[in-house]
């Protein structure tokens, strides 16, 4: 790790977002206690929206804050600017920082860079989250060293460079904004995953579907004779149109739920969870992981938190977290998983990603028999179709509010349901935080 110390020791550098998710505080704490020598965090967020991330970074003598605004003059005659995933493709910033010749990097792919273990990255527009956690669930059930991250909640992918190994798996969720990284560093993981392909950030790829689908193609674009790619079946058709498959390097494998055996004792609900779980376990077989072993990993896994997450049952009624249901479709999916009939007490809406939401309304009648609504821009737009359906509508201004709601409309037999369908912000911090404030007023109901 020589390389890697002599890469931020003594640099000038500038940290472009630092959020409150966690990870640009770790990130950030990294390169100042390797010896950088002057950091420059700059977000658009306030010192006093940013206070808690603030805090846990003012002993360091080595880092300054510019916050509530970016400064043209903190993206030049620096030694690099590490921006964050969610920066705008047409940042003036960023184009400063090229213009005046400094390097331009990301976080999970500078880790990639130094990591000297496997890279195992998993990417796509639904199922990615689910299919790392369990590739990361098997590989320690059967005793191997694995580390999760990328895009993980509160996870520093950056800071866990000088605890790494050779003999460590890296299992890394990569959303398009984060492979943005990959492809400037030319690099794609050993083995590369991608699940699924559908419209979404449209709104920051300004309705350009292309442009979204040629990030999320950094995940193998860069891979070498020996790596592997593994495609769940619903992708396979658009990889070959779109690149071809007989020009990508790496070794094709295509993951199909009907390979999964049926004696399987899955615990996870749903039609797209086992197509999960096949792309989990061709990548899983890749790494030279057994049968036996998969199958003792796939069987003991409960699921990821905020992904049809059962949080528990009060009176007949089943109580379930999908925060992170953040478009149409994966709702959609959410209702199918559960039900076929109309006994869902639906918790929806939020801000607009610019995403057709008419299949998951033509549906809803068959599934859901009320709907309370959190309010937002995708909100308005759906209502007018929403009020044609024959489904009982309420509206909340509040978590707190909707929650109650759920338990006055709910009857034993029924099913509540937050899979919102739309992003958080507005209301909420992110869709983390509208999960744990959802968690939190459901315990309450729990004890009731």
């Amino acid at each position: 790790m020589a390389v890697m110390k002599d890469m931020f020791k003594g640099k000038k550098i500038t940290v472009m977002g630092l959020g409150l998710l966690g990870r640009g505080v770790g990130d950030t704490k990294f390169l100042a206690e390797q010896g950088a020598k002057e950091i420059i965090v700059t977000d658009l967020k306030t010192e006093n929206d940013l206070k808690e991330s603030v805090k846990q970074l003012e002993k360091y003598e080595n880092i300054r804050f510019i916050l509530g605004e970016h400064r043209l003059e903190d993206f030049k005659n620096r030694d690099f600017i590490l921006k964050s995933a969610d920066v705008p493709l047409d940042s003036v910033y960023i184009k400063e920082a090229r213009e005046n010749g400094v390097k331009v990097e990301m976080s999970t792919s500078l880790f990639a860079k130094f990591f000297e273990g496997t890279i195992v990255g998993i990417t796509g527009t639904r199922g990615k989250t689910t299919v790392s956690y369990l590739i990361d669930h098997v590989l320690r059930t059967s005793g191997r060293k694995s580390f999760l991250g990328g895009n993980i909640q509160g996870v520093s992918t950056l800071a866990h460079l000088p605890e790494s190994s050779i003999d460590e798996i890296a299992v890394l969720e990569l959303d398009s904004w984060q492979l943005q990284g990959f492809g400037e560093g030319k690099i794609s993981p050993h083995i590369s995953v991608f699940t699924t392909f559908m419209p979404d950030h449209l709104n920051y790829y300004k309705n350009d579907l292309n442009a979204y689908m040629s990030d999320k193609a950094n995940i193998f674009r860069f891979q070498k004779g020996g790596d592997f790619l593994i495609l769940g079946e619903k992708v396979v058709r658009l990889i070959g149109t779109s690149f071809g498959l007989s020009n990508i390097k790496s070794k094709i494998i295509t993951a199909s739920p009907h390979d999964i055996p049926k004696d399987w004792d899955i615990k996870i609900p749903g039609e797209h969870n086992l197509y999960n779980i096949a792309c989990a376990t061709e990548s899983l077989k890749a790494l030279g992981i057994s049968d036996d072993e998969i199958k003792e990993g796939v069987e003991s896994f409960a699921g990821v938190p905020g992904r049809l997450e059962i949080l528990g049952e009060k009176d007949g009624v089943k109580i379930y977290n999908d925060t992170t249901a953040t478009t149409p479709d994966a709702t959609l999916v959410g209702l199918r998983a559960l039900t076929n009939t109309p006994n869902t007490i639906l918790i929806f809406g939020g801000n607009d990603k610019g995403i057709d939401s008419s299949k998951l309304i033509s549906e809803m009648a068959s599934r859901v028999k009320s709907i309370v609504l959190l309010p937002g821009t995708g909100t308005d737009k759906v209502l007018p179709k929403l009020i044609n359906e024959n489904i009982n509508l309420e509206k909340a201004d509040s978590m707190e509010g909707a929650v109650k709601k759920a338990k006055e409309l709910s009857n034993s037999g029924d099913i509540v349901l937050l899979s919102p369908g739309f992003a958080s912000f507005g209301l909420f911090k992110n869709e983390y935080d509208r999960g744990d404030q959802y968690k939190k007023h459901v315990a309450e109901w729990l004890r009731e």
